[in-house]
């Protein structure tokens, strides 16, 4: 995976909460076996119609959110069934953080695992930077490191995050590198076991 220290990108405002997975990435488009390619399907019964046209009225489809990385959104992102395609629709449209003012546990934990940065905030401040990005083009700086999101008229606001998850995302781990940072150690355990 990608680290993540500073993160510049446009903000994509989805001013809704209870988004749940089944409307990030519905059940028909569950049948593949990679990690990528899911993108495309992202919001699929928001953004397009029953014959597979975009939506006017449906704001990720504004050309003025083209190539947003910083997806802002109502409290329990990503409710619903943990299906783990969720976070993969996110990142392969684009998104590299996620700002709301809570999510369900599993998808926020399958972000991680996945190189997302879901950070939470309290509803003013998320309701903030939804006004903003939708009255212009707004951009965010999302420093991990120092776990701060800035833009560039003054707002700041310091977010925080589980030492294991800032590790992960800092260094681009997912489990598995984390094991293979033991990696010398499980060597040595098996030479001494046989």
């Amino acid at each position: 995976m990608e680290p993540i220290r500073i993160h510049k990108g446009l903000v994509y405002p989805l001013n809704r909460s209870n988004v749940d997975t089944d409307q990030i990435i519905p059940k028909q488009f569950l049948k593949r076996i990679e990690r990528s390619g899911f993108g495309q399907f992202l919001f699929y019964n928001w953004r397009f119609d029953e014959q597979g046209k975009p939506r006017e009225d449906f704001s990720l489809n504004n050309p003025k959110f083209q190539g947003a990385s910083v997806l802002v959104a109502g409290e329990n992102f990503g409710c619903g069934s943990s299906r783990e395609h969720a976070p993969w629709a996110v990142q392969d449209y684009g998104f590299r953080v996620i700002i709301a003012p809570s999510y369900a546990d599993i998808f926020k934990n399958n972000c991680v695992k996945n190189g997302i940065l879901a950070i939470q905030l309290d509803d003013e401040q998320v309701q903030t930077i939804i006004k903003k990005a939708e009255s212009d083009k707004y951009e965010l700086t999302v420093n991990l490191e120092d776990q701060v999101v800035v833009d560039n008229k003054g707002f700041e606001v310091k977010f925080d995050i589980a030492p294991y998850s800032k590790e992960m995302l800092l260094n681009g781990w997912d489990e598995i590198g984390v094991t293979l940072t033991y990696e010398d150690k499980i060597n040595q355990y098996e030479l001494v076991k046989n």
